[in-house]
């Protein structure tokens, strides 16, 4: 099972988020020795002239798209034919994100889920052929999420915590009505993964450990018979769900029982048989199959970088696609004859763009223009996947980038630290990676010991001691940059969100190495932040506890690796940055941290969105972030004196 905690696709998009000077000329150019030309840098305001499209959902004609883009400057749902004509904006919210699950399987209506300010109380929206939008799953306090759709295209599976706030319950949705149905009562807090498209089966999971995790099948068909064990073991063995197969014969799971890495396994559900799907030399990370499961789309964790490999089951073969642009291929989905494909590409230096693809010619389509035209690719770098030892000499793997100021004059640099724990570093497309080192800072996305990708060993290696061995990663990441002839020995600071915010706060805190840091809704104080967590989180509680410890019996351990008990300590500034409405690290955290550090006399800049939560959607708060966060730099990194 991946940590869960601290990690979320909106605080992913927050961190994607460009960041800039508050100068007021757009465009800068500087010359460039090697090759004789000038290259441009940008602001903020520029790099979020970039659109985020998210979502591939094809519609029962097989002529649009449905996706979420933020062009309006909030996510809203739009249409999107695939004859390339000009997209149609389905929603005008201009106040909550708005995020498209799919088209509805026989009409033009559609699904997609919102929540309130950041606050993760998602409920699941269905919008009407008359453009009405009708709240499926009303109700204070509750958390809702689409599951999947029943094969007769009738009906729908959503799993919602109104009756119980731990644990999520299953209901089936009539299309035309609405009316719906409690198929499944989940008093034993199982964690919910997926229903079989005949909905006879919903396969659920359990959670021993952060290392050891089982999995049960339910058959609906049969009242008041106890989920049954499908994943009988010894020792520490994890298992997740992929998915079940179209024709509800099989279910495919991961488990990393065979090696380091998650493999693919294929389990009968009249036979009760498990065979090996598909394997790898990383992490096979998801499994999915096209509507009339003619294809099957696998994707591998390899370094930090998604591959994809697309089997078509008709022939045993591997699906023959035309030539792509560069980047990575992402988000396939097929058409309901699977006659056609629509899919993203994405690299470093590109943000994600739609094309589609009939199956059989040699021509492929794009359908979105992602990218701002007035920046242009050959200004931005590409990340390179390098390696350094650590202080027991353990190697860690991380993302360098390297700016073209570097072929200039010596640069600062940025150890950058995602979320988590457990979280990973991944090439592709970073508008606020690419913002700072466009302008003139090298970062390095270090992915430390308890990252996921590189296998269980070394997954588990930062259990029970978070602010310690990843910290020293942190602080040795900082000292392989000092060995970089281009990199300023004496200007090199620390950033990061969520758990990498935490980090971040610790290298300020417990040690002097770093100039400066940003902490981007970090925690701090441990000891409340797992006493608080949401109840909807309980079906992990006892994972978390593994990995991070029990409040109850570690207190004085969590108590001396929390920053905000020892802040007066930090001698060099620090930015932190914080939404309102954040569940998961709570805006008093940052307040009192705030406090603490302020108490010792150093320098502080705090910045809070009001209306954000553990991510920021809204272009307006991404764009104040970026500018906050190279005024910071600028002001106490890249001027201040060795």
């Amino acid at each position: 099972m991946y940590k869960l905690f601290m990690t979320t696709v909106l605080a992913i998009a927050a961190l994607s988020a460009c960041s800039n000077s508050t100068d007021s000329d757009d465009v800068k150019s500087l010359p460039d020795p090697i090759n004789s030309v000038a290259f441009e840098t940008y602001n903020a305001e520029e790099f979020f002239k970039t659109t985020s499209v998210l979502g591939s959902s094809i519609n029962h004609l097989g002529n649009a798209v449905l996706v979420s883009n933020d062009e309006s400057g909030i996510f809203n749902a739009y249409r999107v034919p695939v004859d390339g004509s000009p997209a149609k904006k389905l929603t005008n919210s201009t106040k909550e994100s708005i995020f498209v699950e799919s088209w509805f399987p026989q009409d033009e209506r559609f699904l997609y889920s919102a929540d309130k300010g950041g606050d993760e109380l998602n409920h699941l929206y269905v919008q009407q052929l008359d453009g009405t939008k009708l709240d499926l799953t009303p109700g204070e306090g509750l958390k809702a999420l689409m599951m999947s759709w029943h094969e007769n295209k009738n009906s729908f599976f959503v799993s919602t915590n109104e009756r119980d706030s731990k644990f999520f319950d299953v209901y089936q949705y009539n299309t035309n009505d609405y009316n719906r149905e409690l198929v499944f009562k989940n008093d034993l807090g199982f964690s919910v993964e997926s229903v079989s498209p005949n909905g006879r089966f919903i396969v659920l999971s359990k959670t021993h450990s952060n290392s050891n995790s089982d999995l049960y099948l339910v058959d609906l068909r049969l009242k008041m018979v106890k989920p049954k064990l499908l994943t009988q073991h010894s020792g520490d063995v994890s298992y997740s769900v992929y998915t079940f197969s179209k024709d509800s014969k099989q279910l495919l799971y991961a488990t990393d029982e065979f090696g380091e890495f998650n493999q693919s396994w294929a389990y009968d559900l009249e036979t009760g048989k498990s065979s090996l799907n598909y394997k790898a030399d990383w992490d096979v990370i998801f499994s999915y199959f096209s509507k009339d499961g003619r294809f099957q789309v696998t994707g591998v964790n390899a370094d930090a970088q998604t591959q994809l490999v697309i089997k078509d089951l008709f022939n045993q073969s591997e699906l023959s696609l035309p030539t792509l642009p560069s980047g990575d291929l992402r988000g396939v989905n097929f058409s309901d004859d699977s006659k056609s494909m629509v899919f993203y590409i994405n690299s470093d230096t590109s943000p994600s763009n739609l094309y589609v693809h009939t199956l059989g010619t040699s021509s492929i389509k794009r359908l979105t223009n992602s990218g701002n035209p007035n920046i242009k690719e050959q200004n931005l770098v590409t990340g390179e996947v390098v390696r350094f030892k650590s202080f027991d000499g353990l190697e860690i793997p991380a993302i360098l980038y390297k700016p073209k100021q570097a072929s200039v004059n010596k640069v600062p640099a940025l150890v950058f630290i995602h979320g988590g724990p457990g979280g990973q570093s991944r090439k592709g497309y970073s508008a606020m990676i690419q913002h700072l080192v466009n302008n003139g800072y090298a970062i390095m996305m270090i992915n430390n010991r308890g990252s996921s990708g590189y296998g269980k060993t070394f997954f588990h290696l930062d259990d029970k001691r978070h602010g310690e061995d990843d910290l020293q990663d942190v602080v040795y990441n900082k000292k392989y940059l000092q060995t970089l002839d281009w990199v300023d020995a004496d200007k090199i600071g620390v950033m990061g969100g969520s758990y990498g915010g935490y980090l971040t706060m610790a290298a300020m805190t417990f040690t002097d190495e770093f100039k400066v840091g940003i902490n981007i809704f970090g925690v701090t104080n441990w000891v409340r932040t797992l006493e608080s967590i949401p109840p909807y989180w309980e079906a992990f509680r006892k994972s978390l506890y593994d990995e991070l410890g029990d409040p109850a019996t570690d207190k004085q351990r969590l108590h001396n690796i929390s920053p905000v008990f020892f802040g007066e300590k930090v001698k060099s500034p620090v930015l932190v940055v914080q939404g309102a409405n954040d569940p998961r690290v709570l805006k008093i955290e940052s307040d009192e941290m705030v406090e603490a550090i302020r108490s010792g006399g150093t320098y502080v800049d705090y910045l809070v969105f009001d209306d954000e939560g553990h991510g920021f959607t809204k272009k307006n708060n991404r764009i104040s972030a970026s500018n906050k966060y190279l005024e910071f730099l600028n002001t106490y990194l890249m001027k201040t004196s060795k």
